[in-house]
């Protein structure tokens, strides 16, 4: 969820603040008037509020809208607010009234969510609204009663203003605590994506230097001459000369981002098959309803090469040789499952990889801080749970390309 802009954010604090208000006001009047007896003029109490009223819901027909306030609007109700208060303090005793110190609240908000002229201009409007309630202030009929009436009034206005005070010390704790978790996604994304730059221009680096001795070996099996291997050596040869040719093929595709005219769909049987000549001592179990042929955006077969390596490391660490990988496209969004036999994971431990480190002796531990950044550019979803009967299953949603999708049967592209 977006957070909303500052002003946008006043304006409905305000809006709902308003409601409370007319609700308050109307309920003093009408405990003045009938309760105590006052002979309070109706008109110049009860006009204001209508106008209030009013207003808001002029205001409630404008946050329906997707356009975000300004700075400039949001000090235009705050005005509204302390001319109606300004007016209605000065008709209820003038400052002698003890709610005269609400004109700090609309000070109070303007100067958390707004720019300082715009909070320095409220606190101007609150001192212009002050000074309008001590000239044209009006004394309130004296009430013959056992107690003080200004008493109570400072006690309910001391109960009010520490609601107040309560709802906006609690909105600022939970602003803050969200702009604290999302400073540090932030800072935890920078650190993944600083260090996933670093290994790119590394692997460029090293890509350059491997290209010539594969095209050495490419050459050197080329001109190897098999006929006094017999079969089982030959079909080792013919193992190395597919294993070179998918090393440089992994090799040149490291420069393909790179090159504008380079291919930017895979298909899905031909990443799994590279996959399975790599990692020959896995048995992949598929399932799903994905042809192979499917073509899907690279940084997909990027994700599916990194979680099926993980998953093959968990299996064979934990003595298992089998991986089992469910492929389901299903309107416009691939959603897949890889599940390892492996010891599983903590529970209690948030899925939340950290780069360049792996619990795995010869690990790199770049595998799930590639996924998150895939899964983040894809603009997908990934989690992970436990497996029943063991090990760890892994869960990916991703969008994919209309273009890549199948025909409905019976047309032709």
């Amino acid at each position: 969820m977006q957070p909303q802009p500052p002003a946008t954010a006043l304006v409905r604090t305000l809006y709902s603040l308003r409601w409370l208000a007319v609700g308050g006001q109307s309920l003093t009047i009408l405990w003045a008037t009938h309760g105590f007896h006052m002979a309070l003029p109706p008109g110049p109490l009860w006009g204001p509020v209508a106008v209030l009223a009013v207003f808001n819901l002029l205001v409630h027909l404008r946050l329906r809208s997707a356009r975000d306030a300004v700075p400039a609007e949001a000090f235009a109700h705050v005005l509204v607010d302390t001319a109606v208060l300004s007016w209605l303090i000065a008709w209820t005793g003038g400052i002698a009234n003890p709610f005269a110190s609400l004109f700090l609240l609309p000070i109070a908000l303007t100067a958390m969510a707004l720019p300082a002229a715009w909070a320095v201009a409220s606190a101007l409007a609150g001192l212009v609204g002050y000074l309008f309630a001590v000239l044209f202030g009006q004394p309130l009929p004296h009430l013959h009663a056992g107690f003080d009436l200004h008493l109570l009034g400072m006690a309910v206005n001391f109960v009010l203003s520490v609601a107040l005070v309560l709802y906006l010390l609690l909105r600022l704790a939970g602003a803050r605590d969200r702009r604290e978790r999302e400073l540090t996604a932030l800072r935890e994304r920078f650190v993944r994506n600083e260090g996933i730059l670093a290994l790119a221009t590394h692997a460029a680096s090293v890509a350059h230097e491997l290209n010539t001795p594969l095209g050495t070996m490419t050459l050197l099996l080329d001109d190897l001459d098999t006929s006094g291997l017999g079969e089982d050596g030959a079909a080792d040869v013919a193992t190395l000369r597919r294993l070179v040719d998918t090393c440089r093929d992994r090799v040149r595709s490291l420069a393909n981002p790179a090159d504008p005219a380079s291919s930017t769909r895979v298909d899905i049987g031909r990443v799994l098959e590279h996959w399975q000549l790599v990692r020959p001592a896995i048995t992949l179990e598929r399932s799903g309803n994905v042809d192979p042929q499917q073509r899907v955006d690279r940084t997909i077969g990027h994700l599916l090469l990194a979680l099926l390596n993980n998953a093959a490391d968990a299996s064979e660490a934990n003595g298992s040789g089998r991986v089992d990988l469910h492929l389901q496209l299903a309107d416009g969004v691939l959603d897949g499952t890889i599940r390892d036999y492996g010891t599983g994971f903590d529970a209690q431990a948030p899925f939340l990889p950290v780069l360049f480190r792996s619990g795995k002796p010869d690990g790199l531990g770049i595998g799930l801080a590639l996924s998150h950044a895939a899964i983040e550019q894809l603009g997908g979803e990934l989690d992970m749970d436990e497996a029943d009967g063991g090990g760890a299953r892994v869960h990916f949603r991703v969008p994919v390309d209309p273009a890549d999708l199948p025909l409905p049967s019976g047309t032709t592209a």
